[in-house]
């Protein structure tokens, strides 16, 4: 979004100081409702005026108007709008365009974008392509420059890397508000050269450093912390969340884990007042439940559903979002404000009526106004740089066809993995692995190394009758394939290979669903209503064929089951790679844990 208007024009203030003192009519004049301060907490009736692009006057109902167009909100809540402090556009599997269209009508009016999954796939002019596309847009898009591409380097290839001259290019970009989460934890505590390049490059730029501390604990946290990263979503319980909150961490609380938010709460009601330093934000939203469900609006439902009072989940998501990036003109319904207004019908359903950004009603009802935003995108069309596979690249042979049994390393558990030992039978050559046993496949789609795929087991991830392929796969988002039955693997596999990327469920060698994803790999520009139903029919279909078992063993695992920066064994295009420790090995390779 380009703003319409500097807010500091002094022909902008004349005009609002005259509104506000009554000598000049408003240019939209909110009657009838009731303001939600986040600076002092209160609930009080009151009428908005609004001028251009900024908020004139709040004051007592009724005392006012005069004004070019009054809209009567009848007792309706008039809140900021709604800031995500952390999310990745692709996760939607629609363009950002598409995105707005979903998104500004439940009242998210600044998103800030970690374009992290398209600048691995496509590079610095990924991240290029980005910015522009999110300009023009009826939502404030604030982009951030990729930290971690790839997210684990020496266990992992991406379609591009990213070092510190890189970071500093970015951070240069007018477009560019920060680094974004650093998730090479590992790097910036042992103070690699590469992650001190790339954070100190952010601090001397003085815009945001955001991180990413999965796992970390005690010494860890402060050292991160001590590096100078500002920020964390990756609170795993509410003890985790205090932990980050005392070291300093503005916090992210996100949405798309949604076991750890009851925890959470309760840990801050255990606090003496709503720290200053939480702010909340989405990460990831699959584009069906972001459509039926919704995005940040369906955050603060959920909080206040766990017990969160519904005017500390507001603040979180506006005024604290907003002192966080240093946004002075977001995240207060005051004058001299930029007029970023959201309308709630109540507390309960949290329906939004309308929604303001820079003083314009971009939205109604549920609907945005002004037709389809911004221009359609045809970049990045050609990233699965693969010839077809056969069932035979997803065999997995013994070291030795001789021998009757074999040891094997394998990946215990979706997100939380864990090494484990395994003896499996050989039958002629080839690893008979039990039936409740999965090969994960992985294949470098970029053209930048050796494209067989690489094989690992899966353990603790139920009894499948069928194979799942998916692009999206953070965060170096190669092509990874889920399965037992090679004929199975390589059909759902070559789906993704002739439509350039997507998801798609195979079952008796056959396709029964697919989802293409032509952007990289990972993004359409069709509606994002048409692509939530094209994936939810693919859910169904995987449904059909694997053995979920939520909250760990889900469809959403699929598509983190080979994030290679976080603590565990991961199947990666160069292994079994664990984050912790940066360690590569490969499935026979049975050195001590």
């Amino acid at each position: 979004m380009a703003e319409p208007q500097d807010l500091n024009a002094p022909e902008l203030r004349d005009r609002a100081v005259a509104a506000a003192l009554g000598r000049a009519p408003f240019d939209v004049l909110l009657t009838g409702g009731r303001v939600i301060d986040t600076a002092t907490s209160e609930i009080r009736e009151a009428d908005v005026g609004l001028v251009g692009p900024l908020i004139a006057s709040v004051h007592p109902r009724g005392s006012r108007s005069d004004a070019g167009q009054v809209i009567a909100l009848e007792g309706a809540l008039v809140a900021p709008g709604l800031i995500d402090m952390h999310m990745h556009i692709e996760s939607s599997m629609t363009t950002p365009r598409r995105y707005a269209e979903v998104v500004v009508p439940q009242g998210t009016t600044t998103v800030v974008w970690d374009p992290h999954e398209v600048g691995n796939v496509a590079g610095l002019p990924g991240v290029e392509w980005a910015i522009a596309a999110a300009k023009d847009l009826p939502l404030r898009v604030l982009t951030l420059a990729p930290s971690c591409v790839p997210s684990a380097p020496g266990i992992e290839t991406a379609g591009a890397e990213f070092n510190a001259p890189e970071m500093a290019e970015m951070l240069a970009w007018d477009g560019i508000h920060g680094v974004a989460e650093v998730m090479d934890m590992r790097g910036v505590l042992n103070r690699s050269e590469k992650m001190r390049g790339i954070v100190d490059a952010g601090l001397a730029s003085g815009k945001l450093v955001c991180g990413h501390g999965r796992g970390l604990e005690g010494a860890e946290v402060q050292g991160f912390a001590a590096a100078g990263i500002g920020s964390d979503h990756e609170i795993t319980s509410g003890e985790d969340l205090l932990e980050k909150l005392r070291a300093g961490f503005t916090i992210e609380l996100r949405g798309s884990h949604d076991y750890v938010l009851p925890g959470a709460v309760a840990a801050i009601s255990g606090l003496p007042h709503m720290p200053q330093t939480l702010t909340l934000c989405t990460d990831d939203v699959f584009p069906d439940d972001l459509v039926t469900e919704g995005g940040m609006i369906d955050v603060i439902r959920r909080l206040v559903r766990y017990g969160l009072p519904p005017v500390d989940a507001i603040r979180a998501a506006t005024l604290n979002a907003a002192m966080r990036l240093g946004r002075e003109d977001l995240g207060r319904v005051a004058p001299g404000r930029r007029a970023d207004l959201i309308v709630l019908g109540d507390f309960e359903r949290f329906a939004v009526e309308h929604v303001f950004v820079s003083g314009r009603e971009v939205a109604r009802s549920g609907h945005l106004l002004g037709g389809e935003p911004g221009q359609p995108a045809a970049a990045f069309t050609d990233t699965v740089k693969l010839a077809p596979l056969s069932p035979e690249d997803f065999l997995l042979r013994a070291p030795d066809a001789t021998v009757e049994r074999v040891e094997i390393n394998t990946v215990f558990r979706p997100r939380f993995t864990e090494w484990r030992r395994l003896e499996v039978a050989v039958r002629e050559g080839l690893l008979d692995l039990p039936e409740d046993k999965l090969i994960m496949a992985v294949i470098h789609r970029h053209g930048r190394r050796d494209a067989r795929p690489s094989l690992g087991v899966l353990d603790d991830w139920g009894s499948w009758t069928g194979a799942i392929a998916t692009t999206i796969a953070h965060d170096s988002h190669n092509l990874c394939v889920f399965g037992r039955d090679p004929a199975d693997m390589a059909a759902a596999a070559n789906a993704l290979i002739g439509c350039g990327g997507g998801m798609a469920v195979a079952r008796g060698a056959k396709v029964t669903a697919l989802l293409p994803l032509p952007v990289c790999g990972l993004l359409s520009d069709e509606p994002a209503t048409e692509t939530a139903l094209a994936l939810a029919r693919l859910r169904d279909a995987a449904a059909e064929v694997a053995d979920w078992l939520p909250p760990l063993r889900s469809f959403k695992a699929l598509t983190g089951a080979s994030l290679a920066c976080n603590p565990g064994p991961r199947v990666t295009d160069m292994g079994l790679g664990d984050g912790a420790t940066g360690e590569l090995r490969g499935v026979f390779d049975l050195r001590p844990a």
